[in-house]
C-alpha cells in the first residue's frame, strides 16, 4: 500500500486505537505486521515515538479496516458440557445452575480437604495439561487459529468448556498474544513467524472450576532480546510465587516482582493483574503485579492466578485495539506473560498449575 494512502486511512481511523495515553500511533507502510528491524532504520522523524526494543520482530498492528475479517467464526461446544454462568445453552438445568452461580457467586476461600478443593485441582491440572498441549502446536507456519482450534477440540474432548469463549464477547477458544501484543490477542490466520514469540493463555472450565494458565513461547529463533525478557518474566512469575503464604500481605506479590525487574530495561504493567479464581472466572482478590500498598492478607483456601506481564524497556504503557480485547504496548516494544494458579494451605502454597513431567 502506498505510504501517503496509508497515513489517509490510518488518520481516518482513529478508532481502531483506545489509548491510555492521548498519542498518535506511528506511521508504517501496512497495518497488519511490520519488521521492526526496517522500522527501527527509518529517519527519525517518520516515527512519533521512542522505540525501546532493538530486537528482529515482526509488529503486530490492527487489520486494515477496509479488509476482511481473518479470525474466522466462533467454535462450537456440545450441549453436553456444563457451561459457566456467561455462555449460552440451551440445557433448563444448567441454565438454573448458571443463574443460581451469577446471583451468588462463592467468593470465600474455598474449603480445605473438601470436593472444592478437588473440583478446583482438577480444573487447574487440566488447564496445565492444555497448555502443554498448546506448546506443542508451536512452530513457524502454524496459525494462531490453527492452534485455538485443536486447543478447543482438546478441551472439549476432555468434557470441559474453553472459559474464554463467548466471555463478555470474547470470540475464541484461548488467547495467543504474539510479539507486542500484552495480553488478549484473538488467534487469527496469521502464521507464526521465525522470531516470534507467542503467549497463550489457557482457561478451562471443569465440573464447575475454572483452571488458568499461560507461558510464553519462543517460535524457532528468537532474538537474544527476546529470550531474555521470556526469562525475565518466568523469574518475575517464581519471585511472585515465593512471596505466597498464609497470612502474608497480598502487595508482597508485587514487591517481590519488582525485584527482579528492579534495575534492568523492564517494565512490568500495571493495569493487567491477577485475580481470584473457582467457580467464578476472574474475582477478588486481585493480585497486583507492581509495588502498591493495597490492602489484604493470604487465608487458607484463598486461590488466585499470578500473571506478571512485562515489556522490554521503561514504558509499560498499552493501548487497545479496534476489536476491544488486542492489547499492544504503545511503543511497539515486546511483552511477555507467565501464569500459575496458586493455592494459599494451612502450611504453605502450593501451585496448581505447574507441569510436574
Amino acid at each position: 500500500m502506498p505510504r501517503t494512502l496509508f497515513r489517509q486511512i490510518l488518520r481516518s481511523h482513529r478508532y481502531l486505537f483506545k489509548y491510555s495515553l492521548a498519542r498518535p500511533p506511528p506511521r508504517a507502510s501496512t497495518l497488519h505486521t511490520r519488521s521492526c528491524s526496517r522500522l527501527h532504520k527509518q529517519h527519525e522523524d517518520d516515527i512519533d515515538l521512542t522505540l525501546e526494543d532493538h530486537g528482529n520482530y515482526d509488529i503486530i498492528l490492527p487489520q486494515d479496516p477496509l479488509a476482511s475479517s481473518s479470525r474466522g467464526s466462533t467454535r462450537s461446544v456440545p450441549s453436553s458440557i456444563p457451561r459457566p454462568p456467561y455462555a449460552p445453552t440451551s440445557h433448563l438445568k444448567q441454565r438454573f445452575r448458571q443463574i443460581r452461580q451469577s446471583i451468588l457467586p462463592d467468593l470465600s476461600p474455598i474449603p480445605l480437604g473438601g470436593e472444592e478443593e478437588q473440583k478446583l485441582r482438577r480444573a487447574a491440572q487440566l488447564a496445565e495439561r492444555t497448555l502443554v498441549y498448546a506448546g506443542t502446536l508451536v512452530q513457524e507456519g502454524i496459525t494462531t487459529d490453527a492452534i485455538d482450534a485443536k486447543v478447543h477440540e482438546f478441551i472439549i474432548a476432555n468434557n470441559a468448556y474453553p472459559s474464554p469463549l463467548l466471555y463478555k464477547g470474547f470470540p475464541k477458544s484461548c488467547c495467543t498474544s504474539v510479539n507486542n501484543i500484552m495480553v488478549h490477542g484473538i488467534p487469527d490466520y496469521r502464521p507464526l513467524h521465525n522470531g516470534d514469540i507467542v503467549n497463550i493463555d489457557i482457561t478451562v472450565y471443569l465440573d464447575g472450576y475454572h483452571g488458568d494458565t499461560s507461558r510464553t513461547f519462543l517460535v524457532g529463533q528468537v532474538d537474544n532480546l527476546g529470550k531474555e525478557l521470556v526469562q525475565i518474566t518466568e523469574q518475575a512469575l517464581e519471585a511472585g510465587i515465593a512471596a505466597c503464604a498464609p497470612l502474608r500481605p497480598f502487595r508482597d506479590i508485587g514487591k517481590a516482582i519488582h525485584s527482579v525487574v528492579r534495575g534492568k530495561n523492564f517494565s512490568v504493567s500495571s493495569a493487567f493483574t491477577g485475580h481470584g479464581i473457582g467457580s467464578v472466572f476472574h474475582c477478588l482478590p486481585w493480585i497486583i503485579h507492581v509495588p502498591n500498598t493495597e490492602p489484604g492478607t493470604m487465608q487458607p483456601g484463598h486461590c488466585f492466578t499470578i500473571e506478571p506481564c512485562v515489556v522490554r524497556g521503561t514504558n509499560a504503557d498499552h493501548m487497545v485495539f479496534g476489536d476491544g480485547w488486542t492489547t499492544s504496548s504503545t511503543n511497539w516494544s515486546r511483552s511477555a506473560q507467565a501464569e500459575h494458579m496458586v493455592l494459599i494451605t494451612d502450611n504453605g502454597a502450593e501451585v496448581l498449575t505447574r507441569n510436574t513431567t
